[in-house]
């Protein structure tokens, strides 16, 4: 039987293991037209992995708290519909448990919103963890969401990895003391994460499975 190659794995859930990125962007330009404004979808992209409060702070401070608002309610009227499953993450997660390792989501999400994406993507239960937006004050690029499920799990930072597709996740497990996995399939371009530089970089689900498991 293989072994996880660090006892504790640790996943960012937008991007990595569930395909919420068209649901994200056309979250966003949903929200956005509502005041009339227009964003290039790479930027869109880049913003995934914060938490939706920041980012909407950032594009019009007063109106935050409604560009929120107007944007879950569109996200969850939608999920059903946009989001997408990756292929051979759920056989990832039951080799990973079957090897042993502890493992959980650290998500910018709310947990109920990151809950309702796990059972559309068949993975509700595989994740005995789950972090979201309400458990810290600070997020992502922030340590404090990983070092939060950490503190849940009991575990020593240098025995975990954190696999995410955006530089913050990088810079947040970097932060947090635990190795970093970043992967390619998500929002994060390329160029971008390899100059968040990432302990490890991949390309796909078996590549990732090749790294979490000998």
């Amino acid at each position: 039987m293989k072994r996880p190659a660090w006892p504790t794995v640790l996943f960012d859930l937008d991007g990595t293991l569930a395909d919420t990125i068209h649901l994200i962007v056309e979250s966003y330009n949903h929200t956005l037209a509502t005041i009339g404004l227009h964003r290039d979808p790479d930027e869109i992209r880049s913003w995934i992995g914060r938490s939706l409060v920041e980012t909407f702070e950032d594009v019009d401070p007063v109106r935050a708290p409604e560009l929120d608002r107007t944007y879950r309610e569109w996200n969850l009227a939608h999920t059903d519909r946009l989001i997408r499953r990756y292929a051979g993450v759920p056989e990832l997660l039951s080799a990973l448990a079957e090897a042993g390792a502890t493992m959980g989501v650290v998500t910018s999400k709310r947990r109920a919103t990151a809950a309702r994406a796990m059972v559309a993507v068949g993975i509700e239960g595989m994740l005995p963890i789950l972090a979201g937006l309400e458990d810290t004050s600070t997020h992502k690029p922030d340590p404090a969401p990983l070092r939060h499920a950490l503190d849940k799990l009991g575990a020593d930072p240098a025995d975990c990895v954190y696999v995410g597709d955006a530089a913050v996740d990088v810079l947040a497990a970097r932060a947090a003391g635990m190795a970093s996995v970043a992967v390619t399939w998500g929002a994060g371009l390329r160029p971008t994460l390899v100059a968040a530089d990432p302990d490890h970089l991949v390309d796909g689900v078996d590549e990732l499975a090749g790294l979490l498991l000998r």
